[in-house]
């Protein structure tokens, strides 16, 4: 039988933004830009790239921007025309009618909750998630690179990075089996192990293709740590009964959940651009 190829996406964008409070007071965190682009429309595109067609935001109150974001906004296309300015800053930013979906996360009790709440539009399909918070930045994208690994091998494959091992205690890590070439067979999972207690130093930064059944395995899943219904625990559940792999990314990522990472995308990027590069370059040198 042939696999199902990766078709959706489920983008978990419910969260409160409280670490970035005032800023995400009135606005999502997804919202905030790394130079000009909001995180949120980084993840999208990284999507994209991976031949991903249907966007799936599971949002919660307060998170219209990203609906809007994701529109066709008359009077500023209008406007621009006018001007004679290129609409195509905003091209990534518009999407076929049913490309893009809405489902709202009444209650924030965990990411394995959020993904939950899509089940419907899933349906009997494999899906990626986004964690829009970890920005991946590599030639090809994290994702397309998932995505070609998944075509070869199909089950379940999560993205692998390498941290320091004095890191390993913040993140859920691999224990890693077999390896073929970038692709590790995944025998287990392990959610924050206490330092020098961890199976290796790869951990999982936000990104998955995982099987339908991963949502029935959510609906009976008990609360986990935090009082939450936990992603990490339905995985691993399905280790040993479909095909579980992880894809070791060798390209940058940054957390901009954290303040500091957030600052250092930004820093990062706009030392990248052709436009804004030089003049960020030499300010950098003045400190």
């Amino acid at each position: 039988m042939t696999q199902k190829r990766i078709r959706k996406a489920v983008f978990p964008v419910g969260g409160l933004g409280t670490r970035f409070l005032p800023a995400t007071k009135a606005m999502p965190k997804e919202m905030l830009p790394v130079v000009d682009k909001p995180l949120i429309q980084y993840a999208v595109d990284e999507a994209r790239e991976a031949g991903i067609e249907q966007m799936i935001f599971v949002t919660g109150r307060g998170k219209s921007a990203i609906e809007d974001h994701f529109d066709i906004s008359y009077e500023l296309e209008s406007t621009l025309t006018e001007r004679g300015k290129s609409l195509e800053a905003i091209a990534s930013t518009r999407f076929a009618p049913g490309a893009v979906v809405y489902v709202r996360q009444q209650e924030a009790i965990g990411l394995g909750h959020a993904v939950w709440c899509a089940r419907h539009i899933i349906g009997d399909e494999p899906f990626a998630i986004f964690l829009p918070d970890e920005l991946m930045v590599g030639t090809p994208g994290c994702m397309k690179a998932m995505v070609d690994a998944y075509d070869r091998v199909g089950g379940n494959i999560v993205c692998g990075y390498e941290v320091p091992a004095d890191q390993t205690d913040k993140y859920g890590i691999i224990t890693p089996g077999k390896a073929d070439g970038r692709l590790i067979e995944v025998t287990a999972l392990v959610e924050k192990p206490k330092l020098g207690t961890a199976p290796s130093n790869l951990m999982i930064p936000g990104r998955y293709i995982l099987q339908p059944e991963v949502m029935r395995t959510l609906e009976g899943q008990a609360r986990g740590a935090g009082n939450e219904i936990q992603l990490t625990d339905a995985m691993a559940q399905m280790i040993g009964t479909q095909p579980f792999h992880a894809y070791k990314f060798d390209g940058q990522r940054f957390d901009c959940g954290d303040k500091a990472g957030f600052i250092t995308a930004n820093i990062s990027l706009a030392l990248e651009r052709e436009d804004i590069g030089p003049t960020v370059r030499a300010f950098i040198e003045t400190l």
